[in-house]
């Protein structure tokens, strides 16, 4: 900062293709905070710092971060504008890398009238001597049988949009819209099927695609369309700077503040529009959905596998969070189609179940004992889908308030499970729809109700949909998302009750969810008394459904225990 002239510095928890996930190497908050979370920024001022993130980490942020060099904040209360003016010093100059930061996120910030210097090289990057290497994955095609669309037809769509927006080509950096785009898969971050690049599509249906060649197999090659073109990724430097008098669109919330500078630089008139990509990938395709489909029917074998030894297990109390973890991961990966978790998983026992995105660790690890809950969020990213699955446990005989708690957390997950709403309902109305059970009862949860899931890519597609407060786009027919409520008692357990649901089309103008997820819920946590007759009538049909769908695929002692778990309430 000294050498920059500079006397603070932003260090956000993203990478230069403003992806959620990020590869080792970009994980620039975590190596100077310790604060491993998916959503987060720390400020680093000559006489302070801090970390803020929302407020699914409130309790993670308190349990990784040094209180003696960091203050902590929610960043859902106090905005990250508000904290530098408040806390920098007038005069003060602070610096920030630009590849790092959206352009809406730097607007922000020069509307609060704060003095801002880019900066390159990463001021991290030059005293993170032992930082990992950019990943180099190689790519794989993605089937057009489960895409259900070729990638033409997706440039062609794209096109469309260029047309409509008078536009001369769009930028791409989100990594799951060039995967999406261009049907490849790859490696480069754990648990998400994506190559690190960018790409650039042009109105004339052209495609220039930066990533190196040497990752691009002849079997990709062949599904690209014709007129796409491979450069190496230091050469969008020297592309951008010969869109002089082009139209060149880019996202704000989705791309880097340098693309801006440099196209306004080589003369290139910018427009802002959403990434096109990110809408139309929301709405699955048939193919997709029924992929989709068939990857939760095989999630379901694996987690009734694991449901019955974990039931049987349990009560020796000889287990832990990793082990249970480590198990759960074992009954995936017997399935052929299985390449990776979707996430890291959420094994939660007791008080580290009220920690929202909770990660074990050695130094975190605790015992199953009898006496509390273990909140279970995992998911797997099987060959042609992703899923997301979290099931509450009682360990030993659950308390009268642990299953009232749960109950109620039921009861929302089944309100928003059986709503029946028309076309143009924001996610925001279905969230209010979910939490109303809870809410009255006195009881709410500080995260969004649903998120949006790709189909063998991220299983957070935040950018596209969501359910939550601050949900303001419709939802669709075909789009694919997340139910889980929860409730968390800090310092003693959690509870999460999460299914995937897919918006189907009902009569006139109406849409309603299939709840595609299929495993059943721990029977002893339910209250059958707080449940009215519409509500246990869904529990019996969803576990009848379970039932019917899985026994066949698995062995008699499977099955016996499956039965005995879906009976009706």
């Amino acid at each position: 900062m000294t050498q920059e002239e500079v006397q603070g510095f932003i260090v956000p928890r993203t990478d230069e293709n403003q992806g959620e996930y990020v590869p080792a190497c970009a994980e620039r908050l975590k190596w100077l905070t310790g604060f491993t979370g998916s959503a987060g920024v720390a400020v680093v001022l000559e006489d302070k710092a801090v970390v803020m993130s929302d407020g699914r980490y409130t309790f993670q942020l308190a349990q990784q971060v040094d209180g003696d060099l960091y203050e902590t904040e929610n960043s859902q209360e106090v905005k990250l504008e508000d904290w530098l003016k408040k806390n920098a010093k007038k005069g003060v100059t602070v610096a920030y890398d630009p590849r790092l930061h959206s352009v809406a996120e730097i607007e922000k910030l020069e509307e609060a009238k704060l003095s801002l210097k880019p900066v390159a090289p990463n001021l991290i990057d030059q005293v993170w001597t032992d930082k990992p290497s950019a990943p180099s994955s190689n790519v794989d095609p993605f089937p057009v049988e489960i895409a259900g669309k070729s990638s033409i037809d997706k440039v062609n769509e794209v096109v469309e949009f260029l047309k409509e927006q008078e536009a001369d080509a769009v930028i791409l950096t989100l990594s799951d819209s060039i995967a999406w785009l261009l049907n490849i898969r790859g490696f480069d971050i754990p648990h998400i099927p994506v190559a690190l690049s960018y790409a650039i599509v042009f109105a004339d249906g052209s495609v220039q695609w930066f990533i190196n060649e040497m990752r691009v197999s002849n079997a990709v090659r062949e599904t690209l369309p014709p007129q796409t073109h491979i450069l190496r990724p230091n050469q969008i430097d020297l592309v951008l700077q010969k869109f002089a008098g082009l139209k060149i669109m880019i996202d704000p919330k989705r791309s880097s503040v340098w693309f801006e500078r440099v196209l306004r630089y080589a003369g290139a008139e910018v427009i802002h529009a959403k990434d096109p990509c990110v809408d139309i990938r929301a709405c699955k395709t048939p193919s997709e959905q029924e992929a989709m489909k068939a990857a939760h029917v095989r999630d379901g074998v694996a987690m009734v596998k694991f449901l019955k030894w974990f039931s049987e297990e349990a009560p020796k109390e000889t287990l832990s969070e990793l082990s249970v973890e480590e198990r759960l991961n074992e009954f995936r990966a017997q399935a052929p189609e299985f390449q990776d978790t979707s996430f890291d998983t959420i094994a939660g026992y007791g008080s580290n179940g009220a920690i929202v995105h909770y990660r074990a660790s050695e130094e975190s690890n605790k015992d199953v004992k009898s006496g509390n809950l273990l909140l279970l969020d995992s998911g797997a990213q099987y060959s042609d889908g992703t899923t997301d699955i979290t099931r509450t446990l009682a360990v030993g005989a659950p308390t009268a308030e642990m299953m009232e708690r749960n109950t109620y957390v039921l009861k929302a997950h089944i309100a928003l499970a059986m709503a029946v709403f028309k076309k143009d309902t924001s996610g925001k109305e279905l969230d209010a729809i979910c939490r109303a059970p809870m809410k009255k009862a006195g009881l709410d949860y500080l995260h969004g109700t649903g998120h949006g899931v790709g189909c063998y890519l991220s299983v957070h597609e935040e950018a596209a949909m969501g359910i939550s407060p601050r949900a303001e786009e419709p939802l669709q027919a075909g789009m694919i998302l997340s139910n889980e409520p929860g409730y968390y008692e800090e310092d003693a357990y959690g509870i999460r009750i999460e299914n995937l649901i897919l918006v189907k089309e009902g009569e006139g103008d109406q849409l309603s969810f299939e709840t595609i997820t299929l495993a059943p819920f721990d029977r002893t946590l339910i209250d059958v008394s707080l449940l009215n007759d519409e509500e246990r009538h869904w529990v019996d049909q969803y576990h009848a459904r379970v039932n019917e769908t899985l026994s066949p695929l698995l062995d008699d002692e499977h099955q016996a225990w499956l039965k005995k778990a879906t009976l009706p309430l």
